[in-house]
C-alpha cells in the first residue's frame, strides 16, 4: 500500500510543482517544466503498484492523482491523466511481458519508453507545444536512472540476506 500511496502522491506533486515553480534546470542547458522529477519518480513507482496490486489499482491511482491536481490546475490534471494513462498502456505492453525474464530490464526498458511517450504528450497537451520535451526526457531519465539503481541495490542486498 505505501506504493499506492506514493504513486498518488508524485502525480499530484508533479502538477504542484509546474503550478509553483514554473521550469526547472535538467542539465545540459535544457530546462522543464518543474514537475519532471516527480513524474520521473512516478513511472518506477506505477511498475511497483502493478506488481504488487495490479493493473486496475494502478489505473485508479493515475484517476486518482489526475482528481487531486485537478484542484491545483485543470489543464495540467487533465494532461497528465492522458499522459499517465497512455504510458501506461505501454507499460502493459513492455512491463508486463518483461517481468518474467528479467525485471530490472523491464522497468529500464518499459520506463524509457513511458517517459517519451508520457513527456511528448503532457507538453502537447498542457502547453501546445513539445519545445521541452528535451528537458522532460532529461529530467525524467535523471530519476529513472536512479530509481532503477536504488531498486537494483535493494534486490541485491534482499538476495545476499535471504
Amino acid at each position: 500500500m505505501p506504493f499506492l500511496i506514493a504513486y498518488i502522491a508524485v502525480i499530484f506533486l508533479a502538477n504542484w510543482a509546474i503550478q509553483t515553480f514554473h521550469l526547472v534546470p535538467v542539465g545540459f542547458g535544457l530546462m522543464a517544466p518543474a514537475g519532471v522529477y516527480f513524474a520521473g519518480l512516478a513511472f518506477t513507482l506505477r511498475d511497483l503498484v502493478q506488481d504488487r496490486l495490479g493493473r486496475n489499482w494502478t489505473i485508479g491511482a493515475i484517476l486518482a492523482g489526475a482528481a487531486l491536481s485537478y484542484l491545483i490546475e485543470p489543464k495540467f490534471a487533465l494532461a497528465s491523466a492522458a499522459a499517465f494513462l497512455v504510458s501506461e498502456l505501454l507499460d502493459f505492453a513492455i512491463y508486463t511481458p518483461l517481468k518474467k525474464r528479467n525485471w530490472l530490464t523491464a522497468v529500464t526498458v518499459s520506463n524509457l519508453a513511458g517517459l517519451i511517450a508520457d513527456s511528448a504528450l503532457f507538453l502537447w497537451l498542457a502547453f501546445g507545444s513539445i519545445d521541452f520535451l528535451p528537458g522532460q526526457v532529461v529530467g525524467k531519465l535523471w530519476m529513472t536512472l536512479a530509481a532503477v539503481a536504488m531498486l537494483g541495490l535493494v534486490r541485491r542486498h534482499r538476495r545476499q540476506v535471504a
